[in-house]
């Protein structure tokens, strides 16, 4: 197994504080059960006994007679024996119903840390939920960033990051790759089969999808249209005017369980000139583009937006809150926010050709405040900074600790 140091480290931070519930969410075959065994690990490594572990896989058959709250809670009563701490590993947790019951329960025994793993947004927004609010982090894990896809395939700095950078883009982030390099022909049929798992078990089967080519043709859509502002509306005329009876409603249904199976991530746009938040025009990145290299039969146009998308999903690995700005009538790619500090990004394939680069300056020089502003592209010889403004090769970048 790999490490996953960064949500190691969080994971960590947490360690025996038995009053928050660790939630770890993400996409499917994102490296959440791995994570789990590698923490395991760590507490055997460190002097836990296997008796204090209580790890429970949900997707396993040895594990199909606990689908209730009461069989859950009963199940981890019967192996806690003494006052001494007891991790409770809970492996893709909505397989039982009404889980937050039996979770918020165990949580008052004062000698249990639990950690539990969800791939859908929809463990989180129950009723139940409730029950736990203000007891609980969440803690999402994505793909591999490009740094660990370099780790994870044993690359050295001294071999071309370029080319690397573009099987990354090709082949996306999905951990289990990495076992599958050295044989091509199987690298699609594994990134289609979890494409098809999350649209059968996370979307469809779980909201009685009775259109699933519509769903399949909105995701396209909005796979194609990553970096590119889009609303409900938008969706809904381009499928009418393919030939597709649909509805506003359908479409914005469709979409909202697209982002709860975290295939998509939805971004605000933000006034930056006045201070608030747009209603309009958002945009939506997609969780990983080997994914829509499958959607799309190609890994099509525009290079500029499929790094935006590699620097979004960076940003958030990194703690960041991510906006998308607005300046007047122009566009800043990426307001980014944490612990008070403010970066304002420009993300670009290039800034060789002079409108290209007027186009992603002239945004940033106008911003009257004094964050970072910075633009990001593929450029190898450029200068450090044009009129205080950072500009930075897109694999420094993603490289940068």
């Amino acid at each position: 197994m790999h490490n996953r140091d960064t949500y190691m480290q969080t994971l960590l931070s947490y360690k025996d504080k038995t009053e928050i519930i660790k939630i770890l969410t993400g996409i499917r075959r994102c490296g959440k059960s791995t994570l789990l065994e590698l923490y395991k690990k760590h507490l055997l490594d460190n002097g836990v006994k296997d008796e204090q572990i209580i790890h429970i896989r949900f997707e396993s058959l040895e594990f199909e007679n606990i689908r209730t709250y009461k069989e859950l809670n009963q199940f981890v009563l019967d192996r806690i024996h003494t006052d001494e701490m007891y991790y409770i590993l809970l492996d893709e947790v909505q397989f039982v119903e009404k889980w937050e019951r039996a979770v918020n329960s165990l949580r008052l025994l004062k000698n249990t840390d639990i950690i539990i793993t969800g791939s859908n947004a929809y463990m989180l927004s129950s009723d139940l939920s409730t029950l736990i609010s203000g007891r609980y982090v969440e803690i999402m894990i994505y793909p591999l960033s490009f740094r660990e896809f370099l780790d994870f395939n044993k690359v050295s700095s001294k071999e071309n990051l370029d080319i690397w950078l573009q099987k990354y883009i090709e082949v996306g982030g999905f951990p289990g790759l990495t076992d599958l390099m050295d044989n091509p022909n199987t690298i699609d049929p594994f990134i289609n089969g979890i494409l098809n798992t999350i649209l059968m078990k996370d979307v469809i089967q779980r909201n009685d999808v009775r259109d699933p080519s519509l769903l399949e043709n909105i995701l396209r859509f909005l796979a194609k249209s990553i970096g590119s502002p889009v609303s409900v509306k938008r969706i809904t005329d381009y499928i009418i005017s393919s030939g597709r009876k649909t509805t506003f409603d359908t479409v914005d249904s469709y979409v909202t369980m697209l982002e709860k199976s975290y295939l998509l991530y939805r971004v605000k746009r933000y006034d930056i000139k006045g201070l608030a938040l747009l209603k309009t025009n958002d945009k939506l990145y997609l969780t990983d583009l080997g994914l829509r290299r499958i959607l799309l039969r190609r890994q099509t146009e525009d290079y500029g937006a499929l790094l935006e998308n590699i620097v979004f999903f960076e940003l958030l690995r990194r703690g960041y809150y991510v906006e998308v700005g607005k300046y007047d009538d122009l566009e800043v790619d990426f307001v980014a926010t944490k612990n008070g500090e403010r970066l304002y990004i420009q993300v670009t394939a290039s800034l060789l050709n002079e409108k290209t680069k007027e186009r992603e300056l002239r945004p940033l020089r106008l911003i009257p405040d004094y964050n970072q502003r910075i633009v990001l592209s593929a450029d190898r010889l450029m200068p450090r900074h044009i009129d205080g403004i950072k500009l930075i090769n897109i694999i420094d970048f993603l490289l940068a600790r």
